[in-house]
């Protein structure tokens, strides 16, 4: 009998791999503590990445807030916010760090292929191969009233267009053949570039046309790493067929994360590729303390700054629709209904779509059971799990995650700026090297070495595990 591609093996000496959540618009940030630095601040960034990159980690990882929050009209303003543009950010760190990959969070929806890929091209020149890509989509009108066009997708849309932009982008960097640029030493040459070795782009898809003679080479990792946040069946197809790294929420409970890898796994093997060719990343936090008891008192404390009685009331105003900053939100929820059926996304791509009544009865139900205030009642339907405990016991955890096959490593979401790494690279690292199941050194200078990946899809050959679906000319591709 054939073994089953799609379980997760057992891994006895797979290493744990960090990377960096570096969050755009969010309330987990504590910006209220006195040791909370400036979000907008360049010491800031560099003091977090050359953090990670003391701690080897993978990853330096930027989200993105096209639009700021808002509760029925109002902006949510206990929101951190003020990121910088994630490409302009990176490059400034790529000439600080020397290992440490550079990711940025950037939107199909509201952006050009052949710009962005340019750019994302540039980033990863500049830095050596250490660019990387979090494709992310948008449809709704609300963020879209920033952008000239509007950007209003139909939902349905919104992944066709994704894979029309992604399928532009990597012709753009498959556009020079490997000899196109001449060698700096040759003196002799007659030209900067040999003649036809860069080839026009023409993609035609359902939702975009792109045609473009590209300007930049690819760099020594081939292409930027693609990385893809998509829980939704579409979004982990998508994930399955197009990209190098998932970022997950699947990483707190274990058979949770158990049954989230196979079933990319299965979805993976489905769209033509090898079963590990997707490295699955979860998002989590971490609070350490000395003893179990320090680190469950640190994280209580932690909960409670990130959610304020002034959030948590907002929470509830957007859940119910209406202005519910008058009520004491060490009280009771309201005992009436919401008056809108449905969650607007005003609060962020998470809280749209939702059934709003259904939500609040459950929220509801589970205050009435456990005797909970407005507050712990949403402090308790958070959705953010981490890891809390002493090194050692998050590291034997950690370990298990890994070689069970679950997870592949852990984005991590620091609570504070610029110091939320400390702790993990001076006492969480350490305990897992003293396990062997930490790098001691970096072992190459990609991205795309750091996390064990293949070469670009689209430079392999079929039998490799080239995607299925691409719809490239051989001359798009300079092949």
């Amino acid at each position: 009998m054939s073994a089953d591609r799609t379980n997760p093996p057992l891994r006895p000496t797979a290493q744990v791999h960090f990377g960096i959540f570096f969050q755009g618009v969010n309330h987990h940030t504590v910006w209220s503590d006195p040791r909370a630095g400036s979000q907008t601040d360049f010491l800031s960034f560099r003091r977090l990445i050359e953090t990670a990159e003391r701690g080897l980690f993978d990853a330096f990882f930027l989200g993105e807030g096209l639009r700021l929050r808002e509760t029925n009209g109002r902006l949510h303003d206990l929101d951190v916010v003020g990121r910088p543009d994630a490409v302009t950010q990176l490059a400034a760190l790529a000439a600080v760090t020397r290992h440490i990959g550079l990711v940025a969070t950037q939107n199909t929806t509201y952006n050009d292929p052949a710009d962005l890929a340019r750019r994302l091209a540039s980033l990863d020149v500049l830095s050596g191969g250490r660019a990387a890509w979090n494709v992310v989509t948008t449809d709704n009108a609300w963020t879209g009233a920033n952008f000239r066009r509007g950007g209003h997708l139909d939902h349905a849309d919104r992944y066709h267009r994704a894979a029309d932009f992604l399928t532009a982008a990597r012709a753009v960097w498959d556009s020079f053949a490997d000899d196109a640029v001449a060698p700096a030493a040759d003196a002799a040459g007659d030209a900067w570039a040999r003649p036809g070795g860069i080839a026009p782009v023409a993609v035609d898809g359902r939702t975009l046309s792109s045609h473009v003679t590209p300007t930049v080479p690819r760099s020594r990792q081939g292409h930027p790493v693609i990385f893809q946040a998509g829980d939704s069946p579409t979004g982990r197809t998508f994930a399955a067929e197009n990209a190098d790294v998932i970022f997950s929420a699947h990483g707190s409970d274990l058979d949770d994360a158990l049954a989230f890898a196979r079933d990319i796994r299965r979805r993976t093997v489905a769209a033509g590729r090898p079963a590990d060719d997707v490295k699955i990343f979860p998002g989590t936090s971490f609070v350490l303390g000395a003893t179990e008891a320090e680190a469950r008192e640190k994280a209580q404390w932690l909960v409670h700054e990130q959610i304020s009685h002034a959030t948590a009331l907002s929470v509830i105003s957007h859940i119910w629709g209406e202005d519910l900053s008058h009520l004491d939100a060490d009280g009771p929820l309201p005992d009436h209904d919401p008056d809108v059926p449905e969650l607007s996304s005003t609060r962020g791509s998470g809280a749209g779509r939702s059934d709003a009544i259904t939500l609040a009865r459950n929220l509801r139900a589970r205050a009435d059971e456990r005797g909970l205030s407005i507050r712990e009642a949403v402090i308790a339907a958070d959705r953010r799990q981490g890891f809390v405990g002493t090194p050692d016991a998050v590291a034997d955890t950690l370990v298990e995650f890994v070689r069970s096959g679950a997870v592949d490593g852990f984005n991590i979401s620091p609570w504070l700026v610029p110091d939320g790494l400390d702790d993990v690279v001076d006492l969480l690292v350490p305990a897992l090297q003293e396990r062997g199941a930490y790098r001691t050194a970096y072992e190459g200078t990609t991205l795309r070495e750091h996390l064990g990946l293949r070469e670009p899809l689209t430079r392999r050959g079929r039998q490799q595990g080239a995607r299925p679906d691409a719809r490239l000319d051989a001359a798009a591709v300079g092949a």
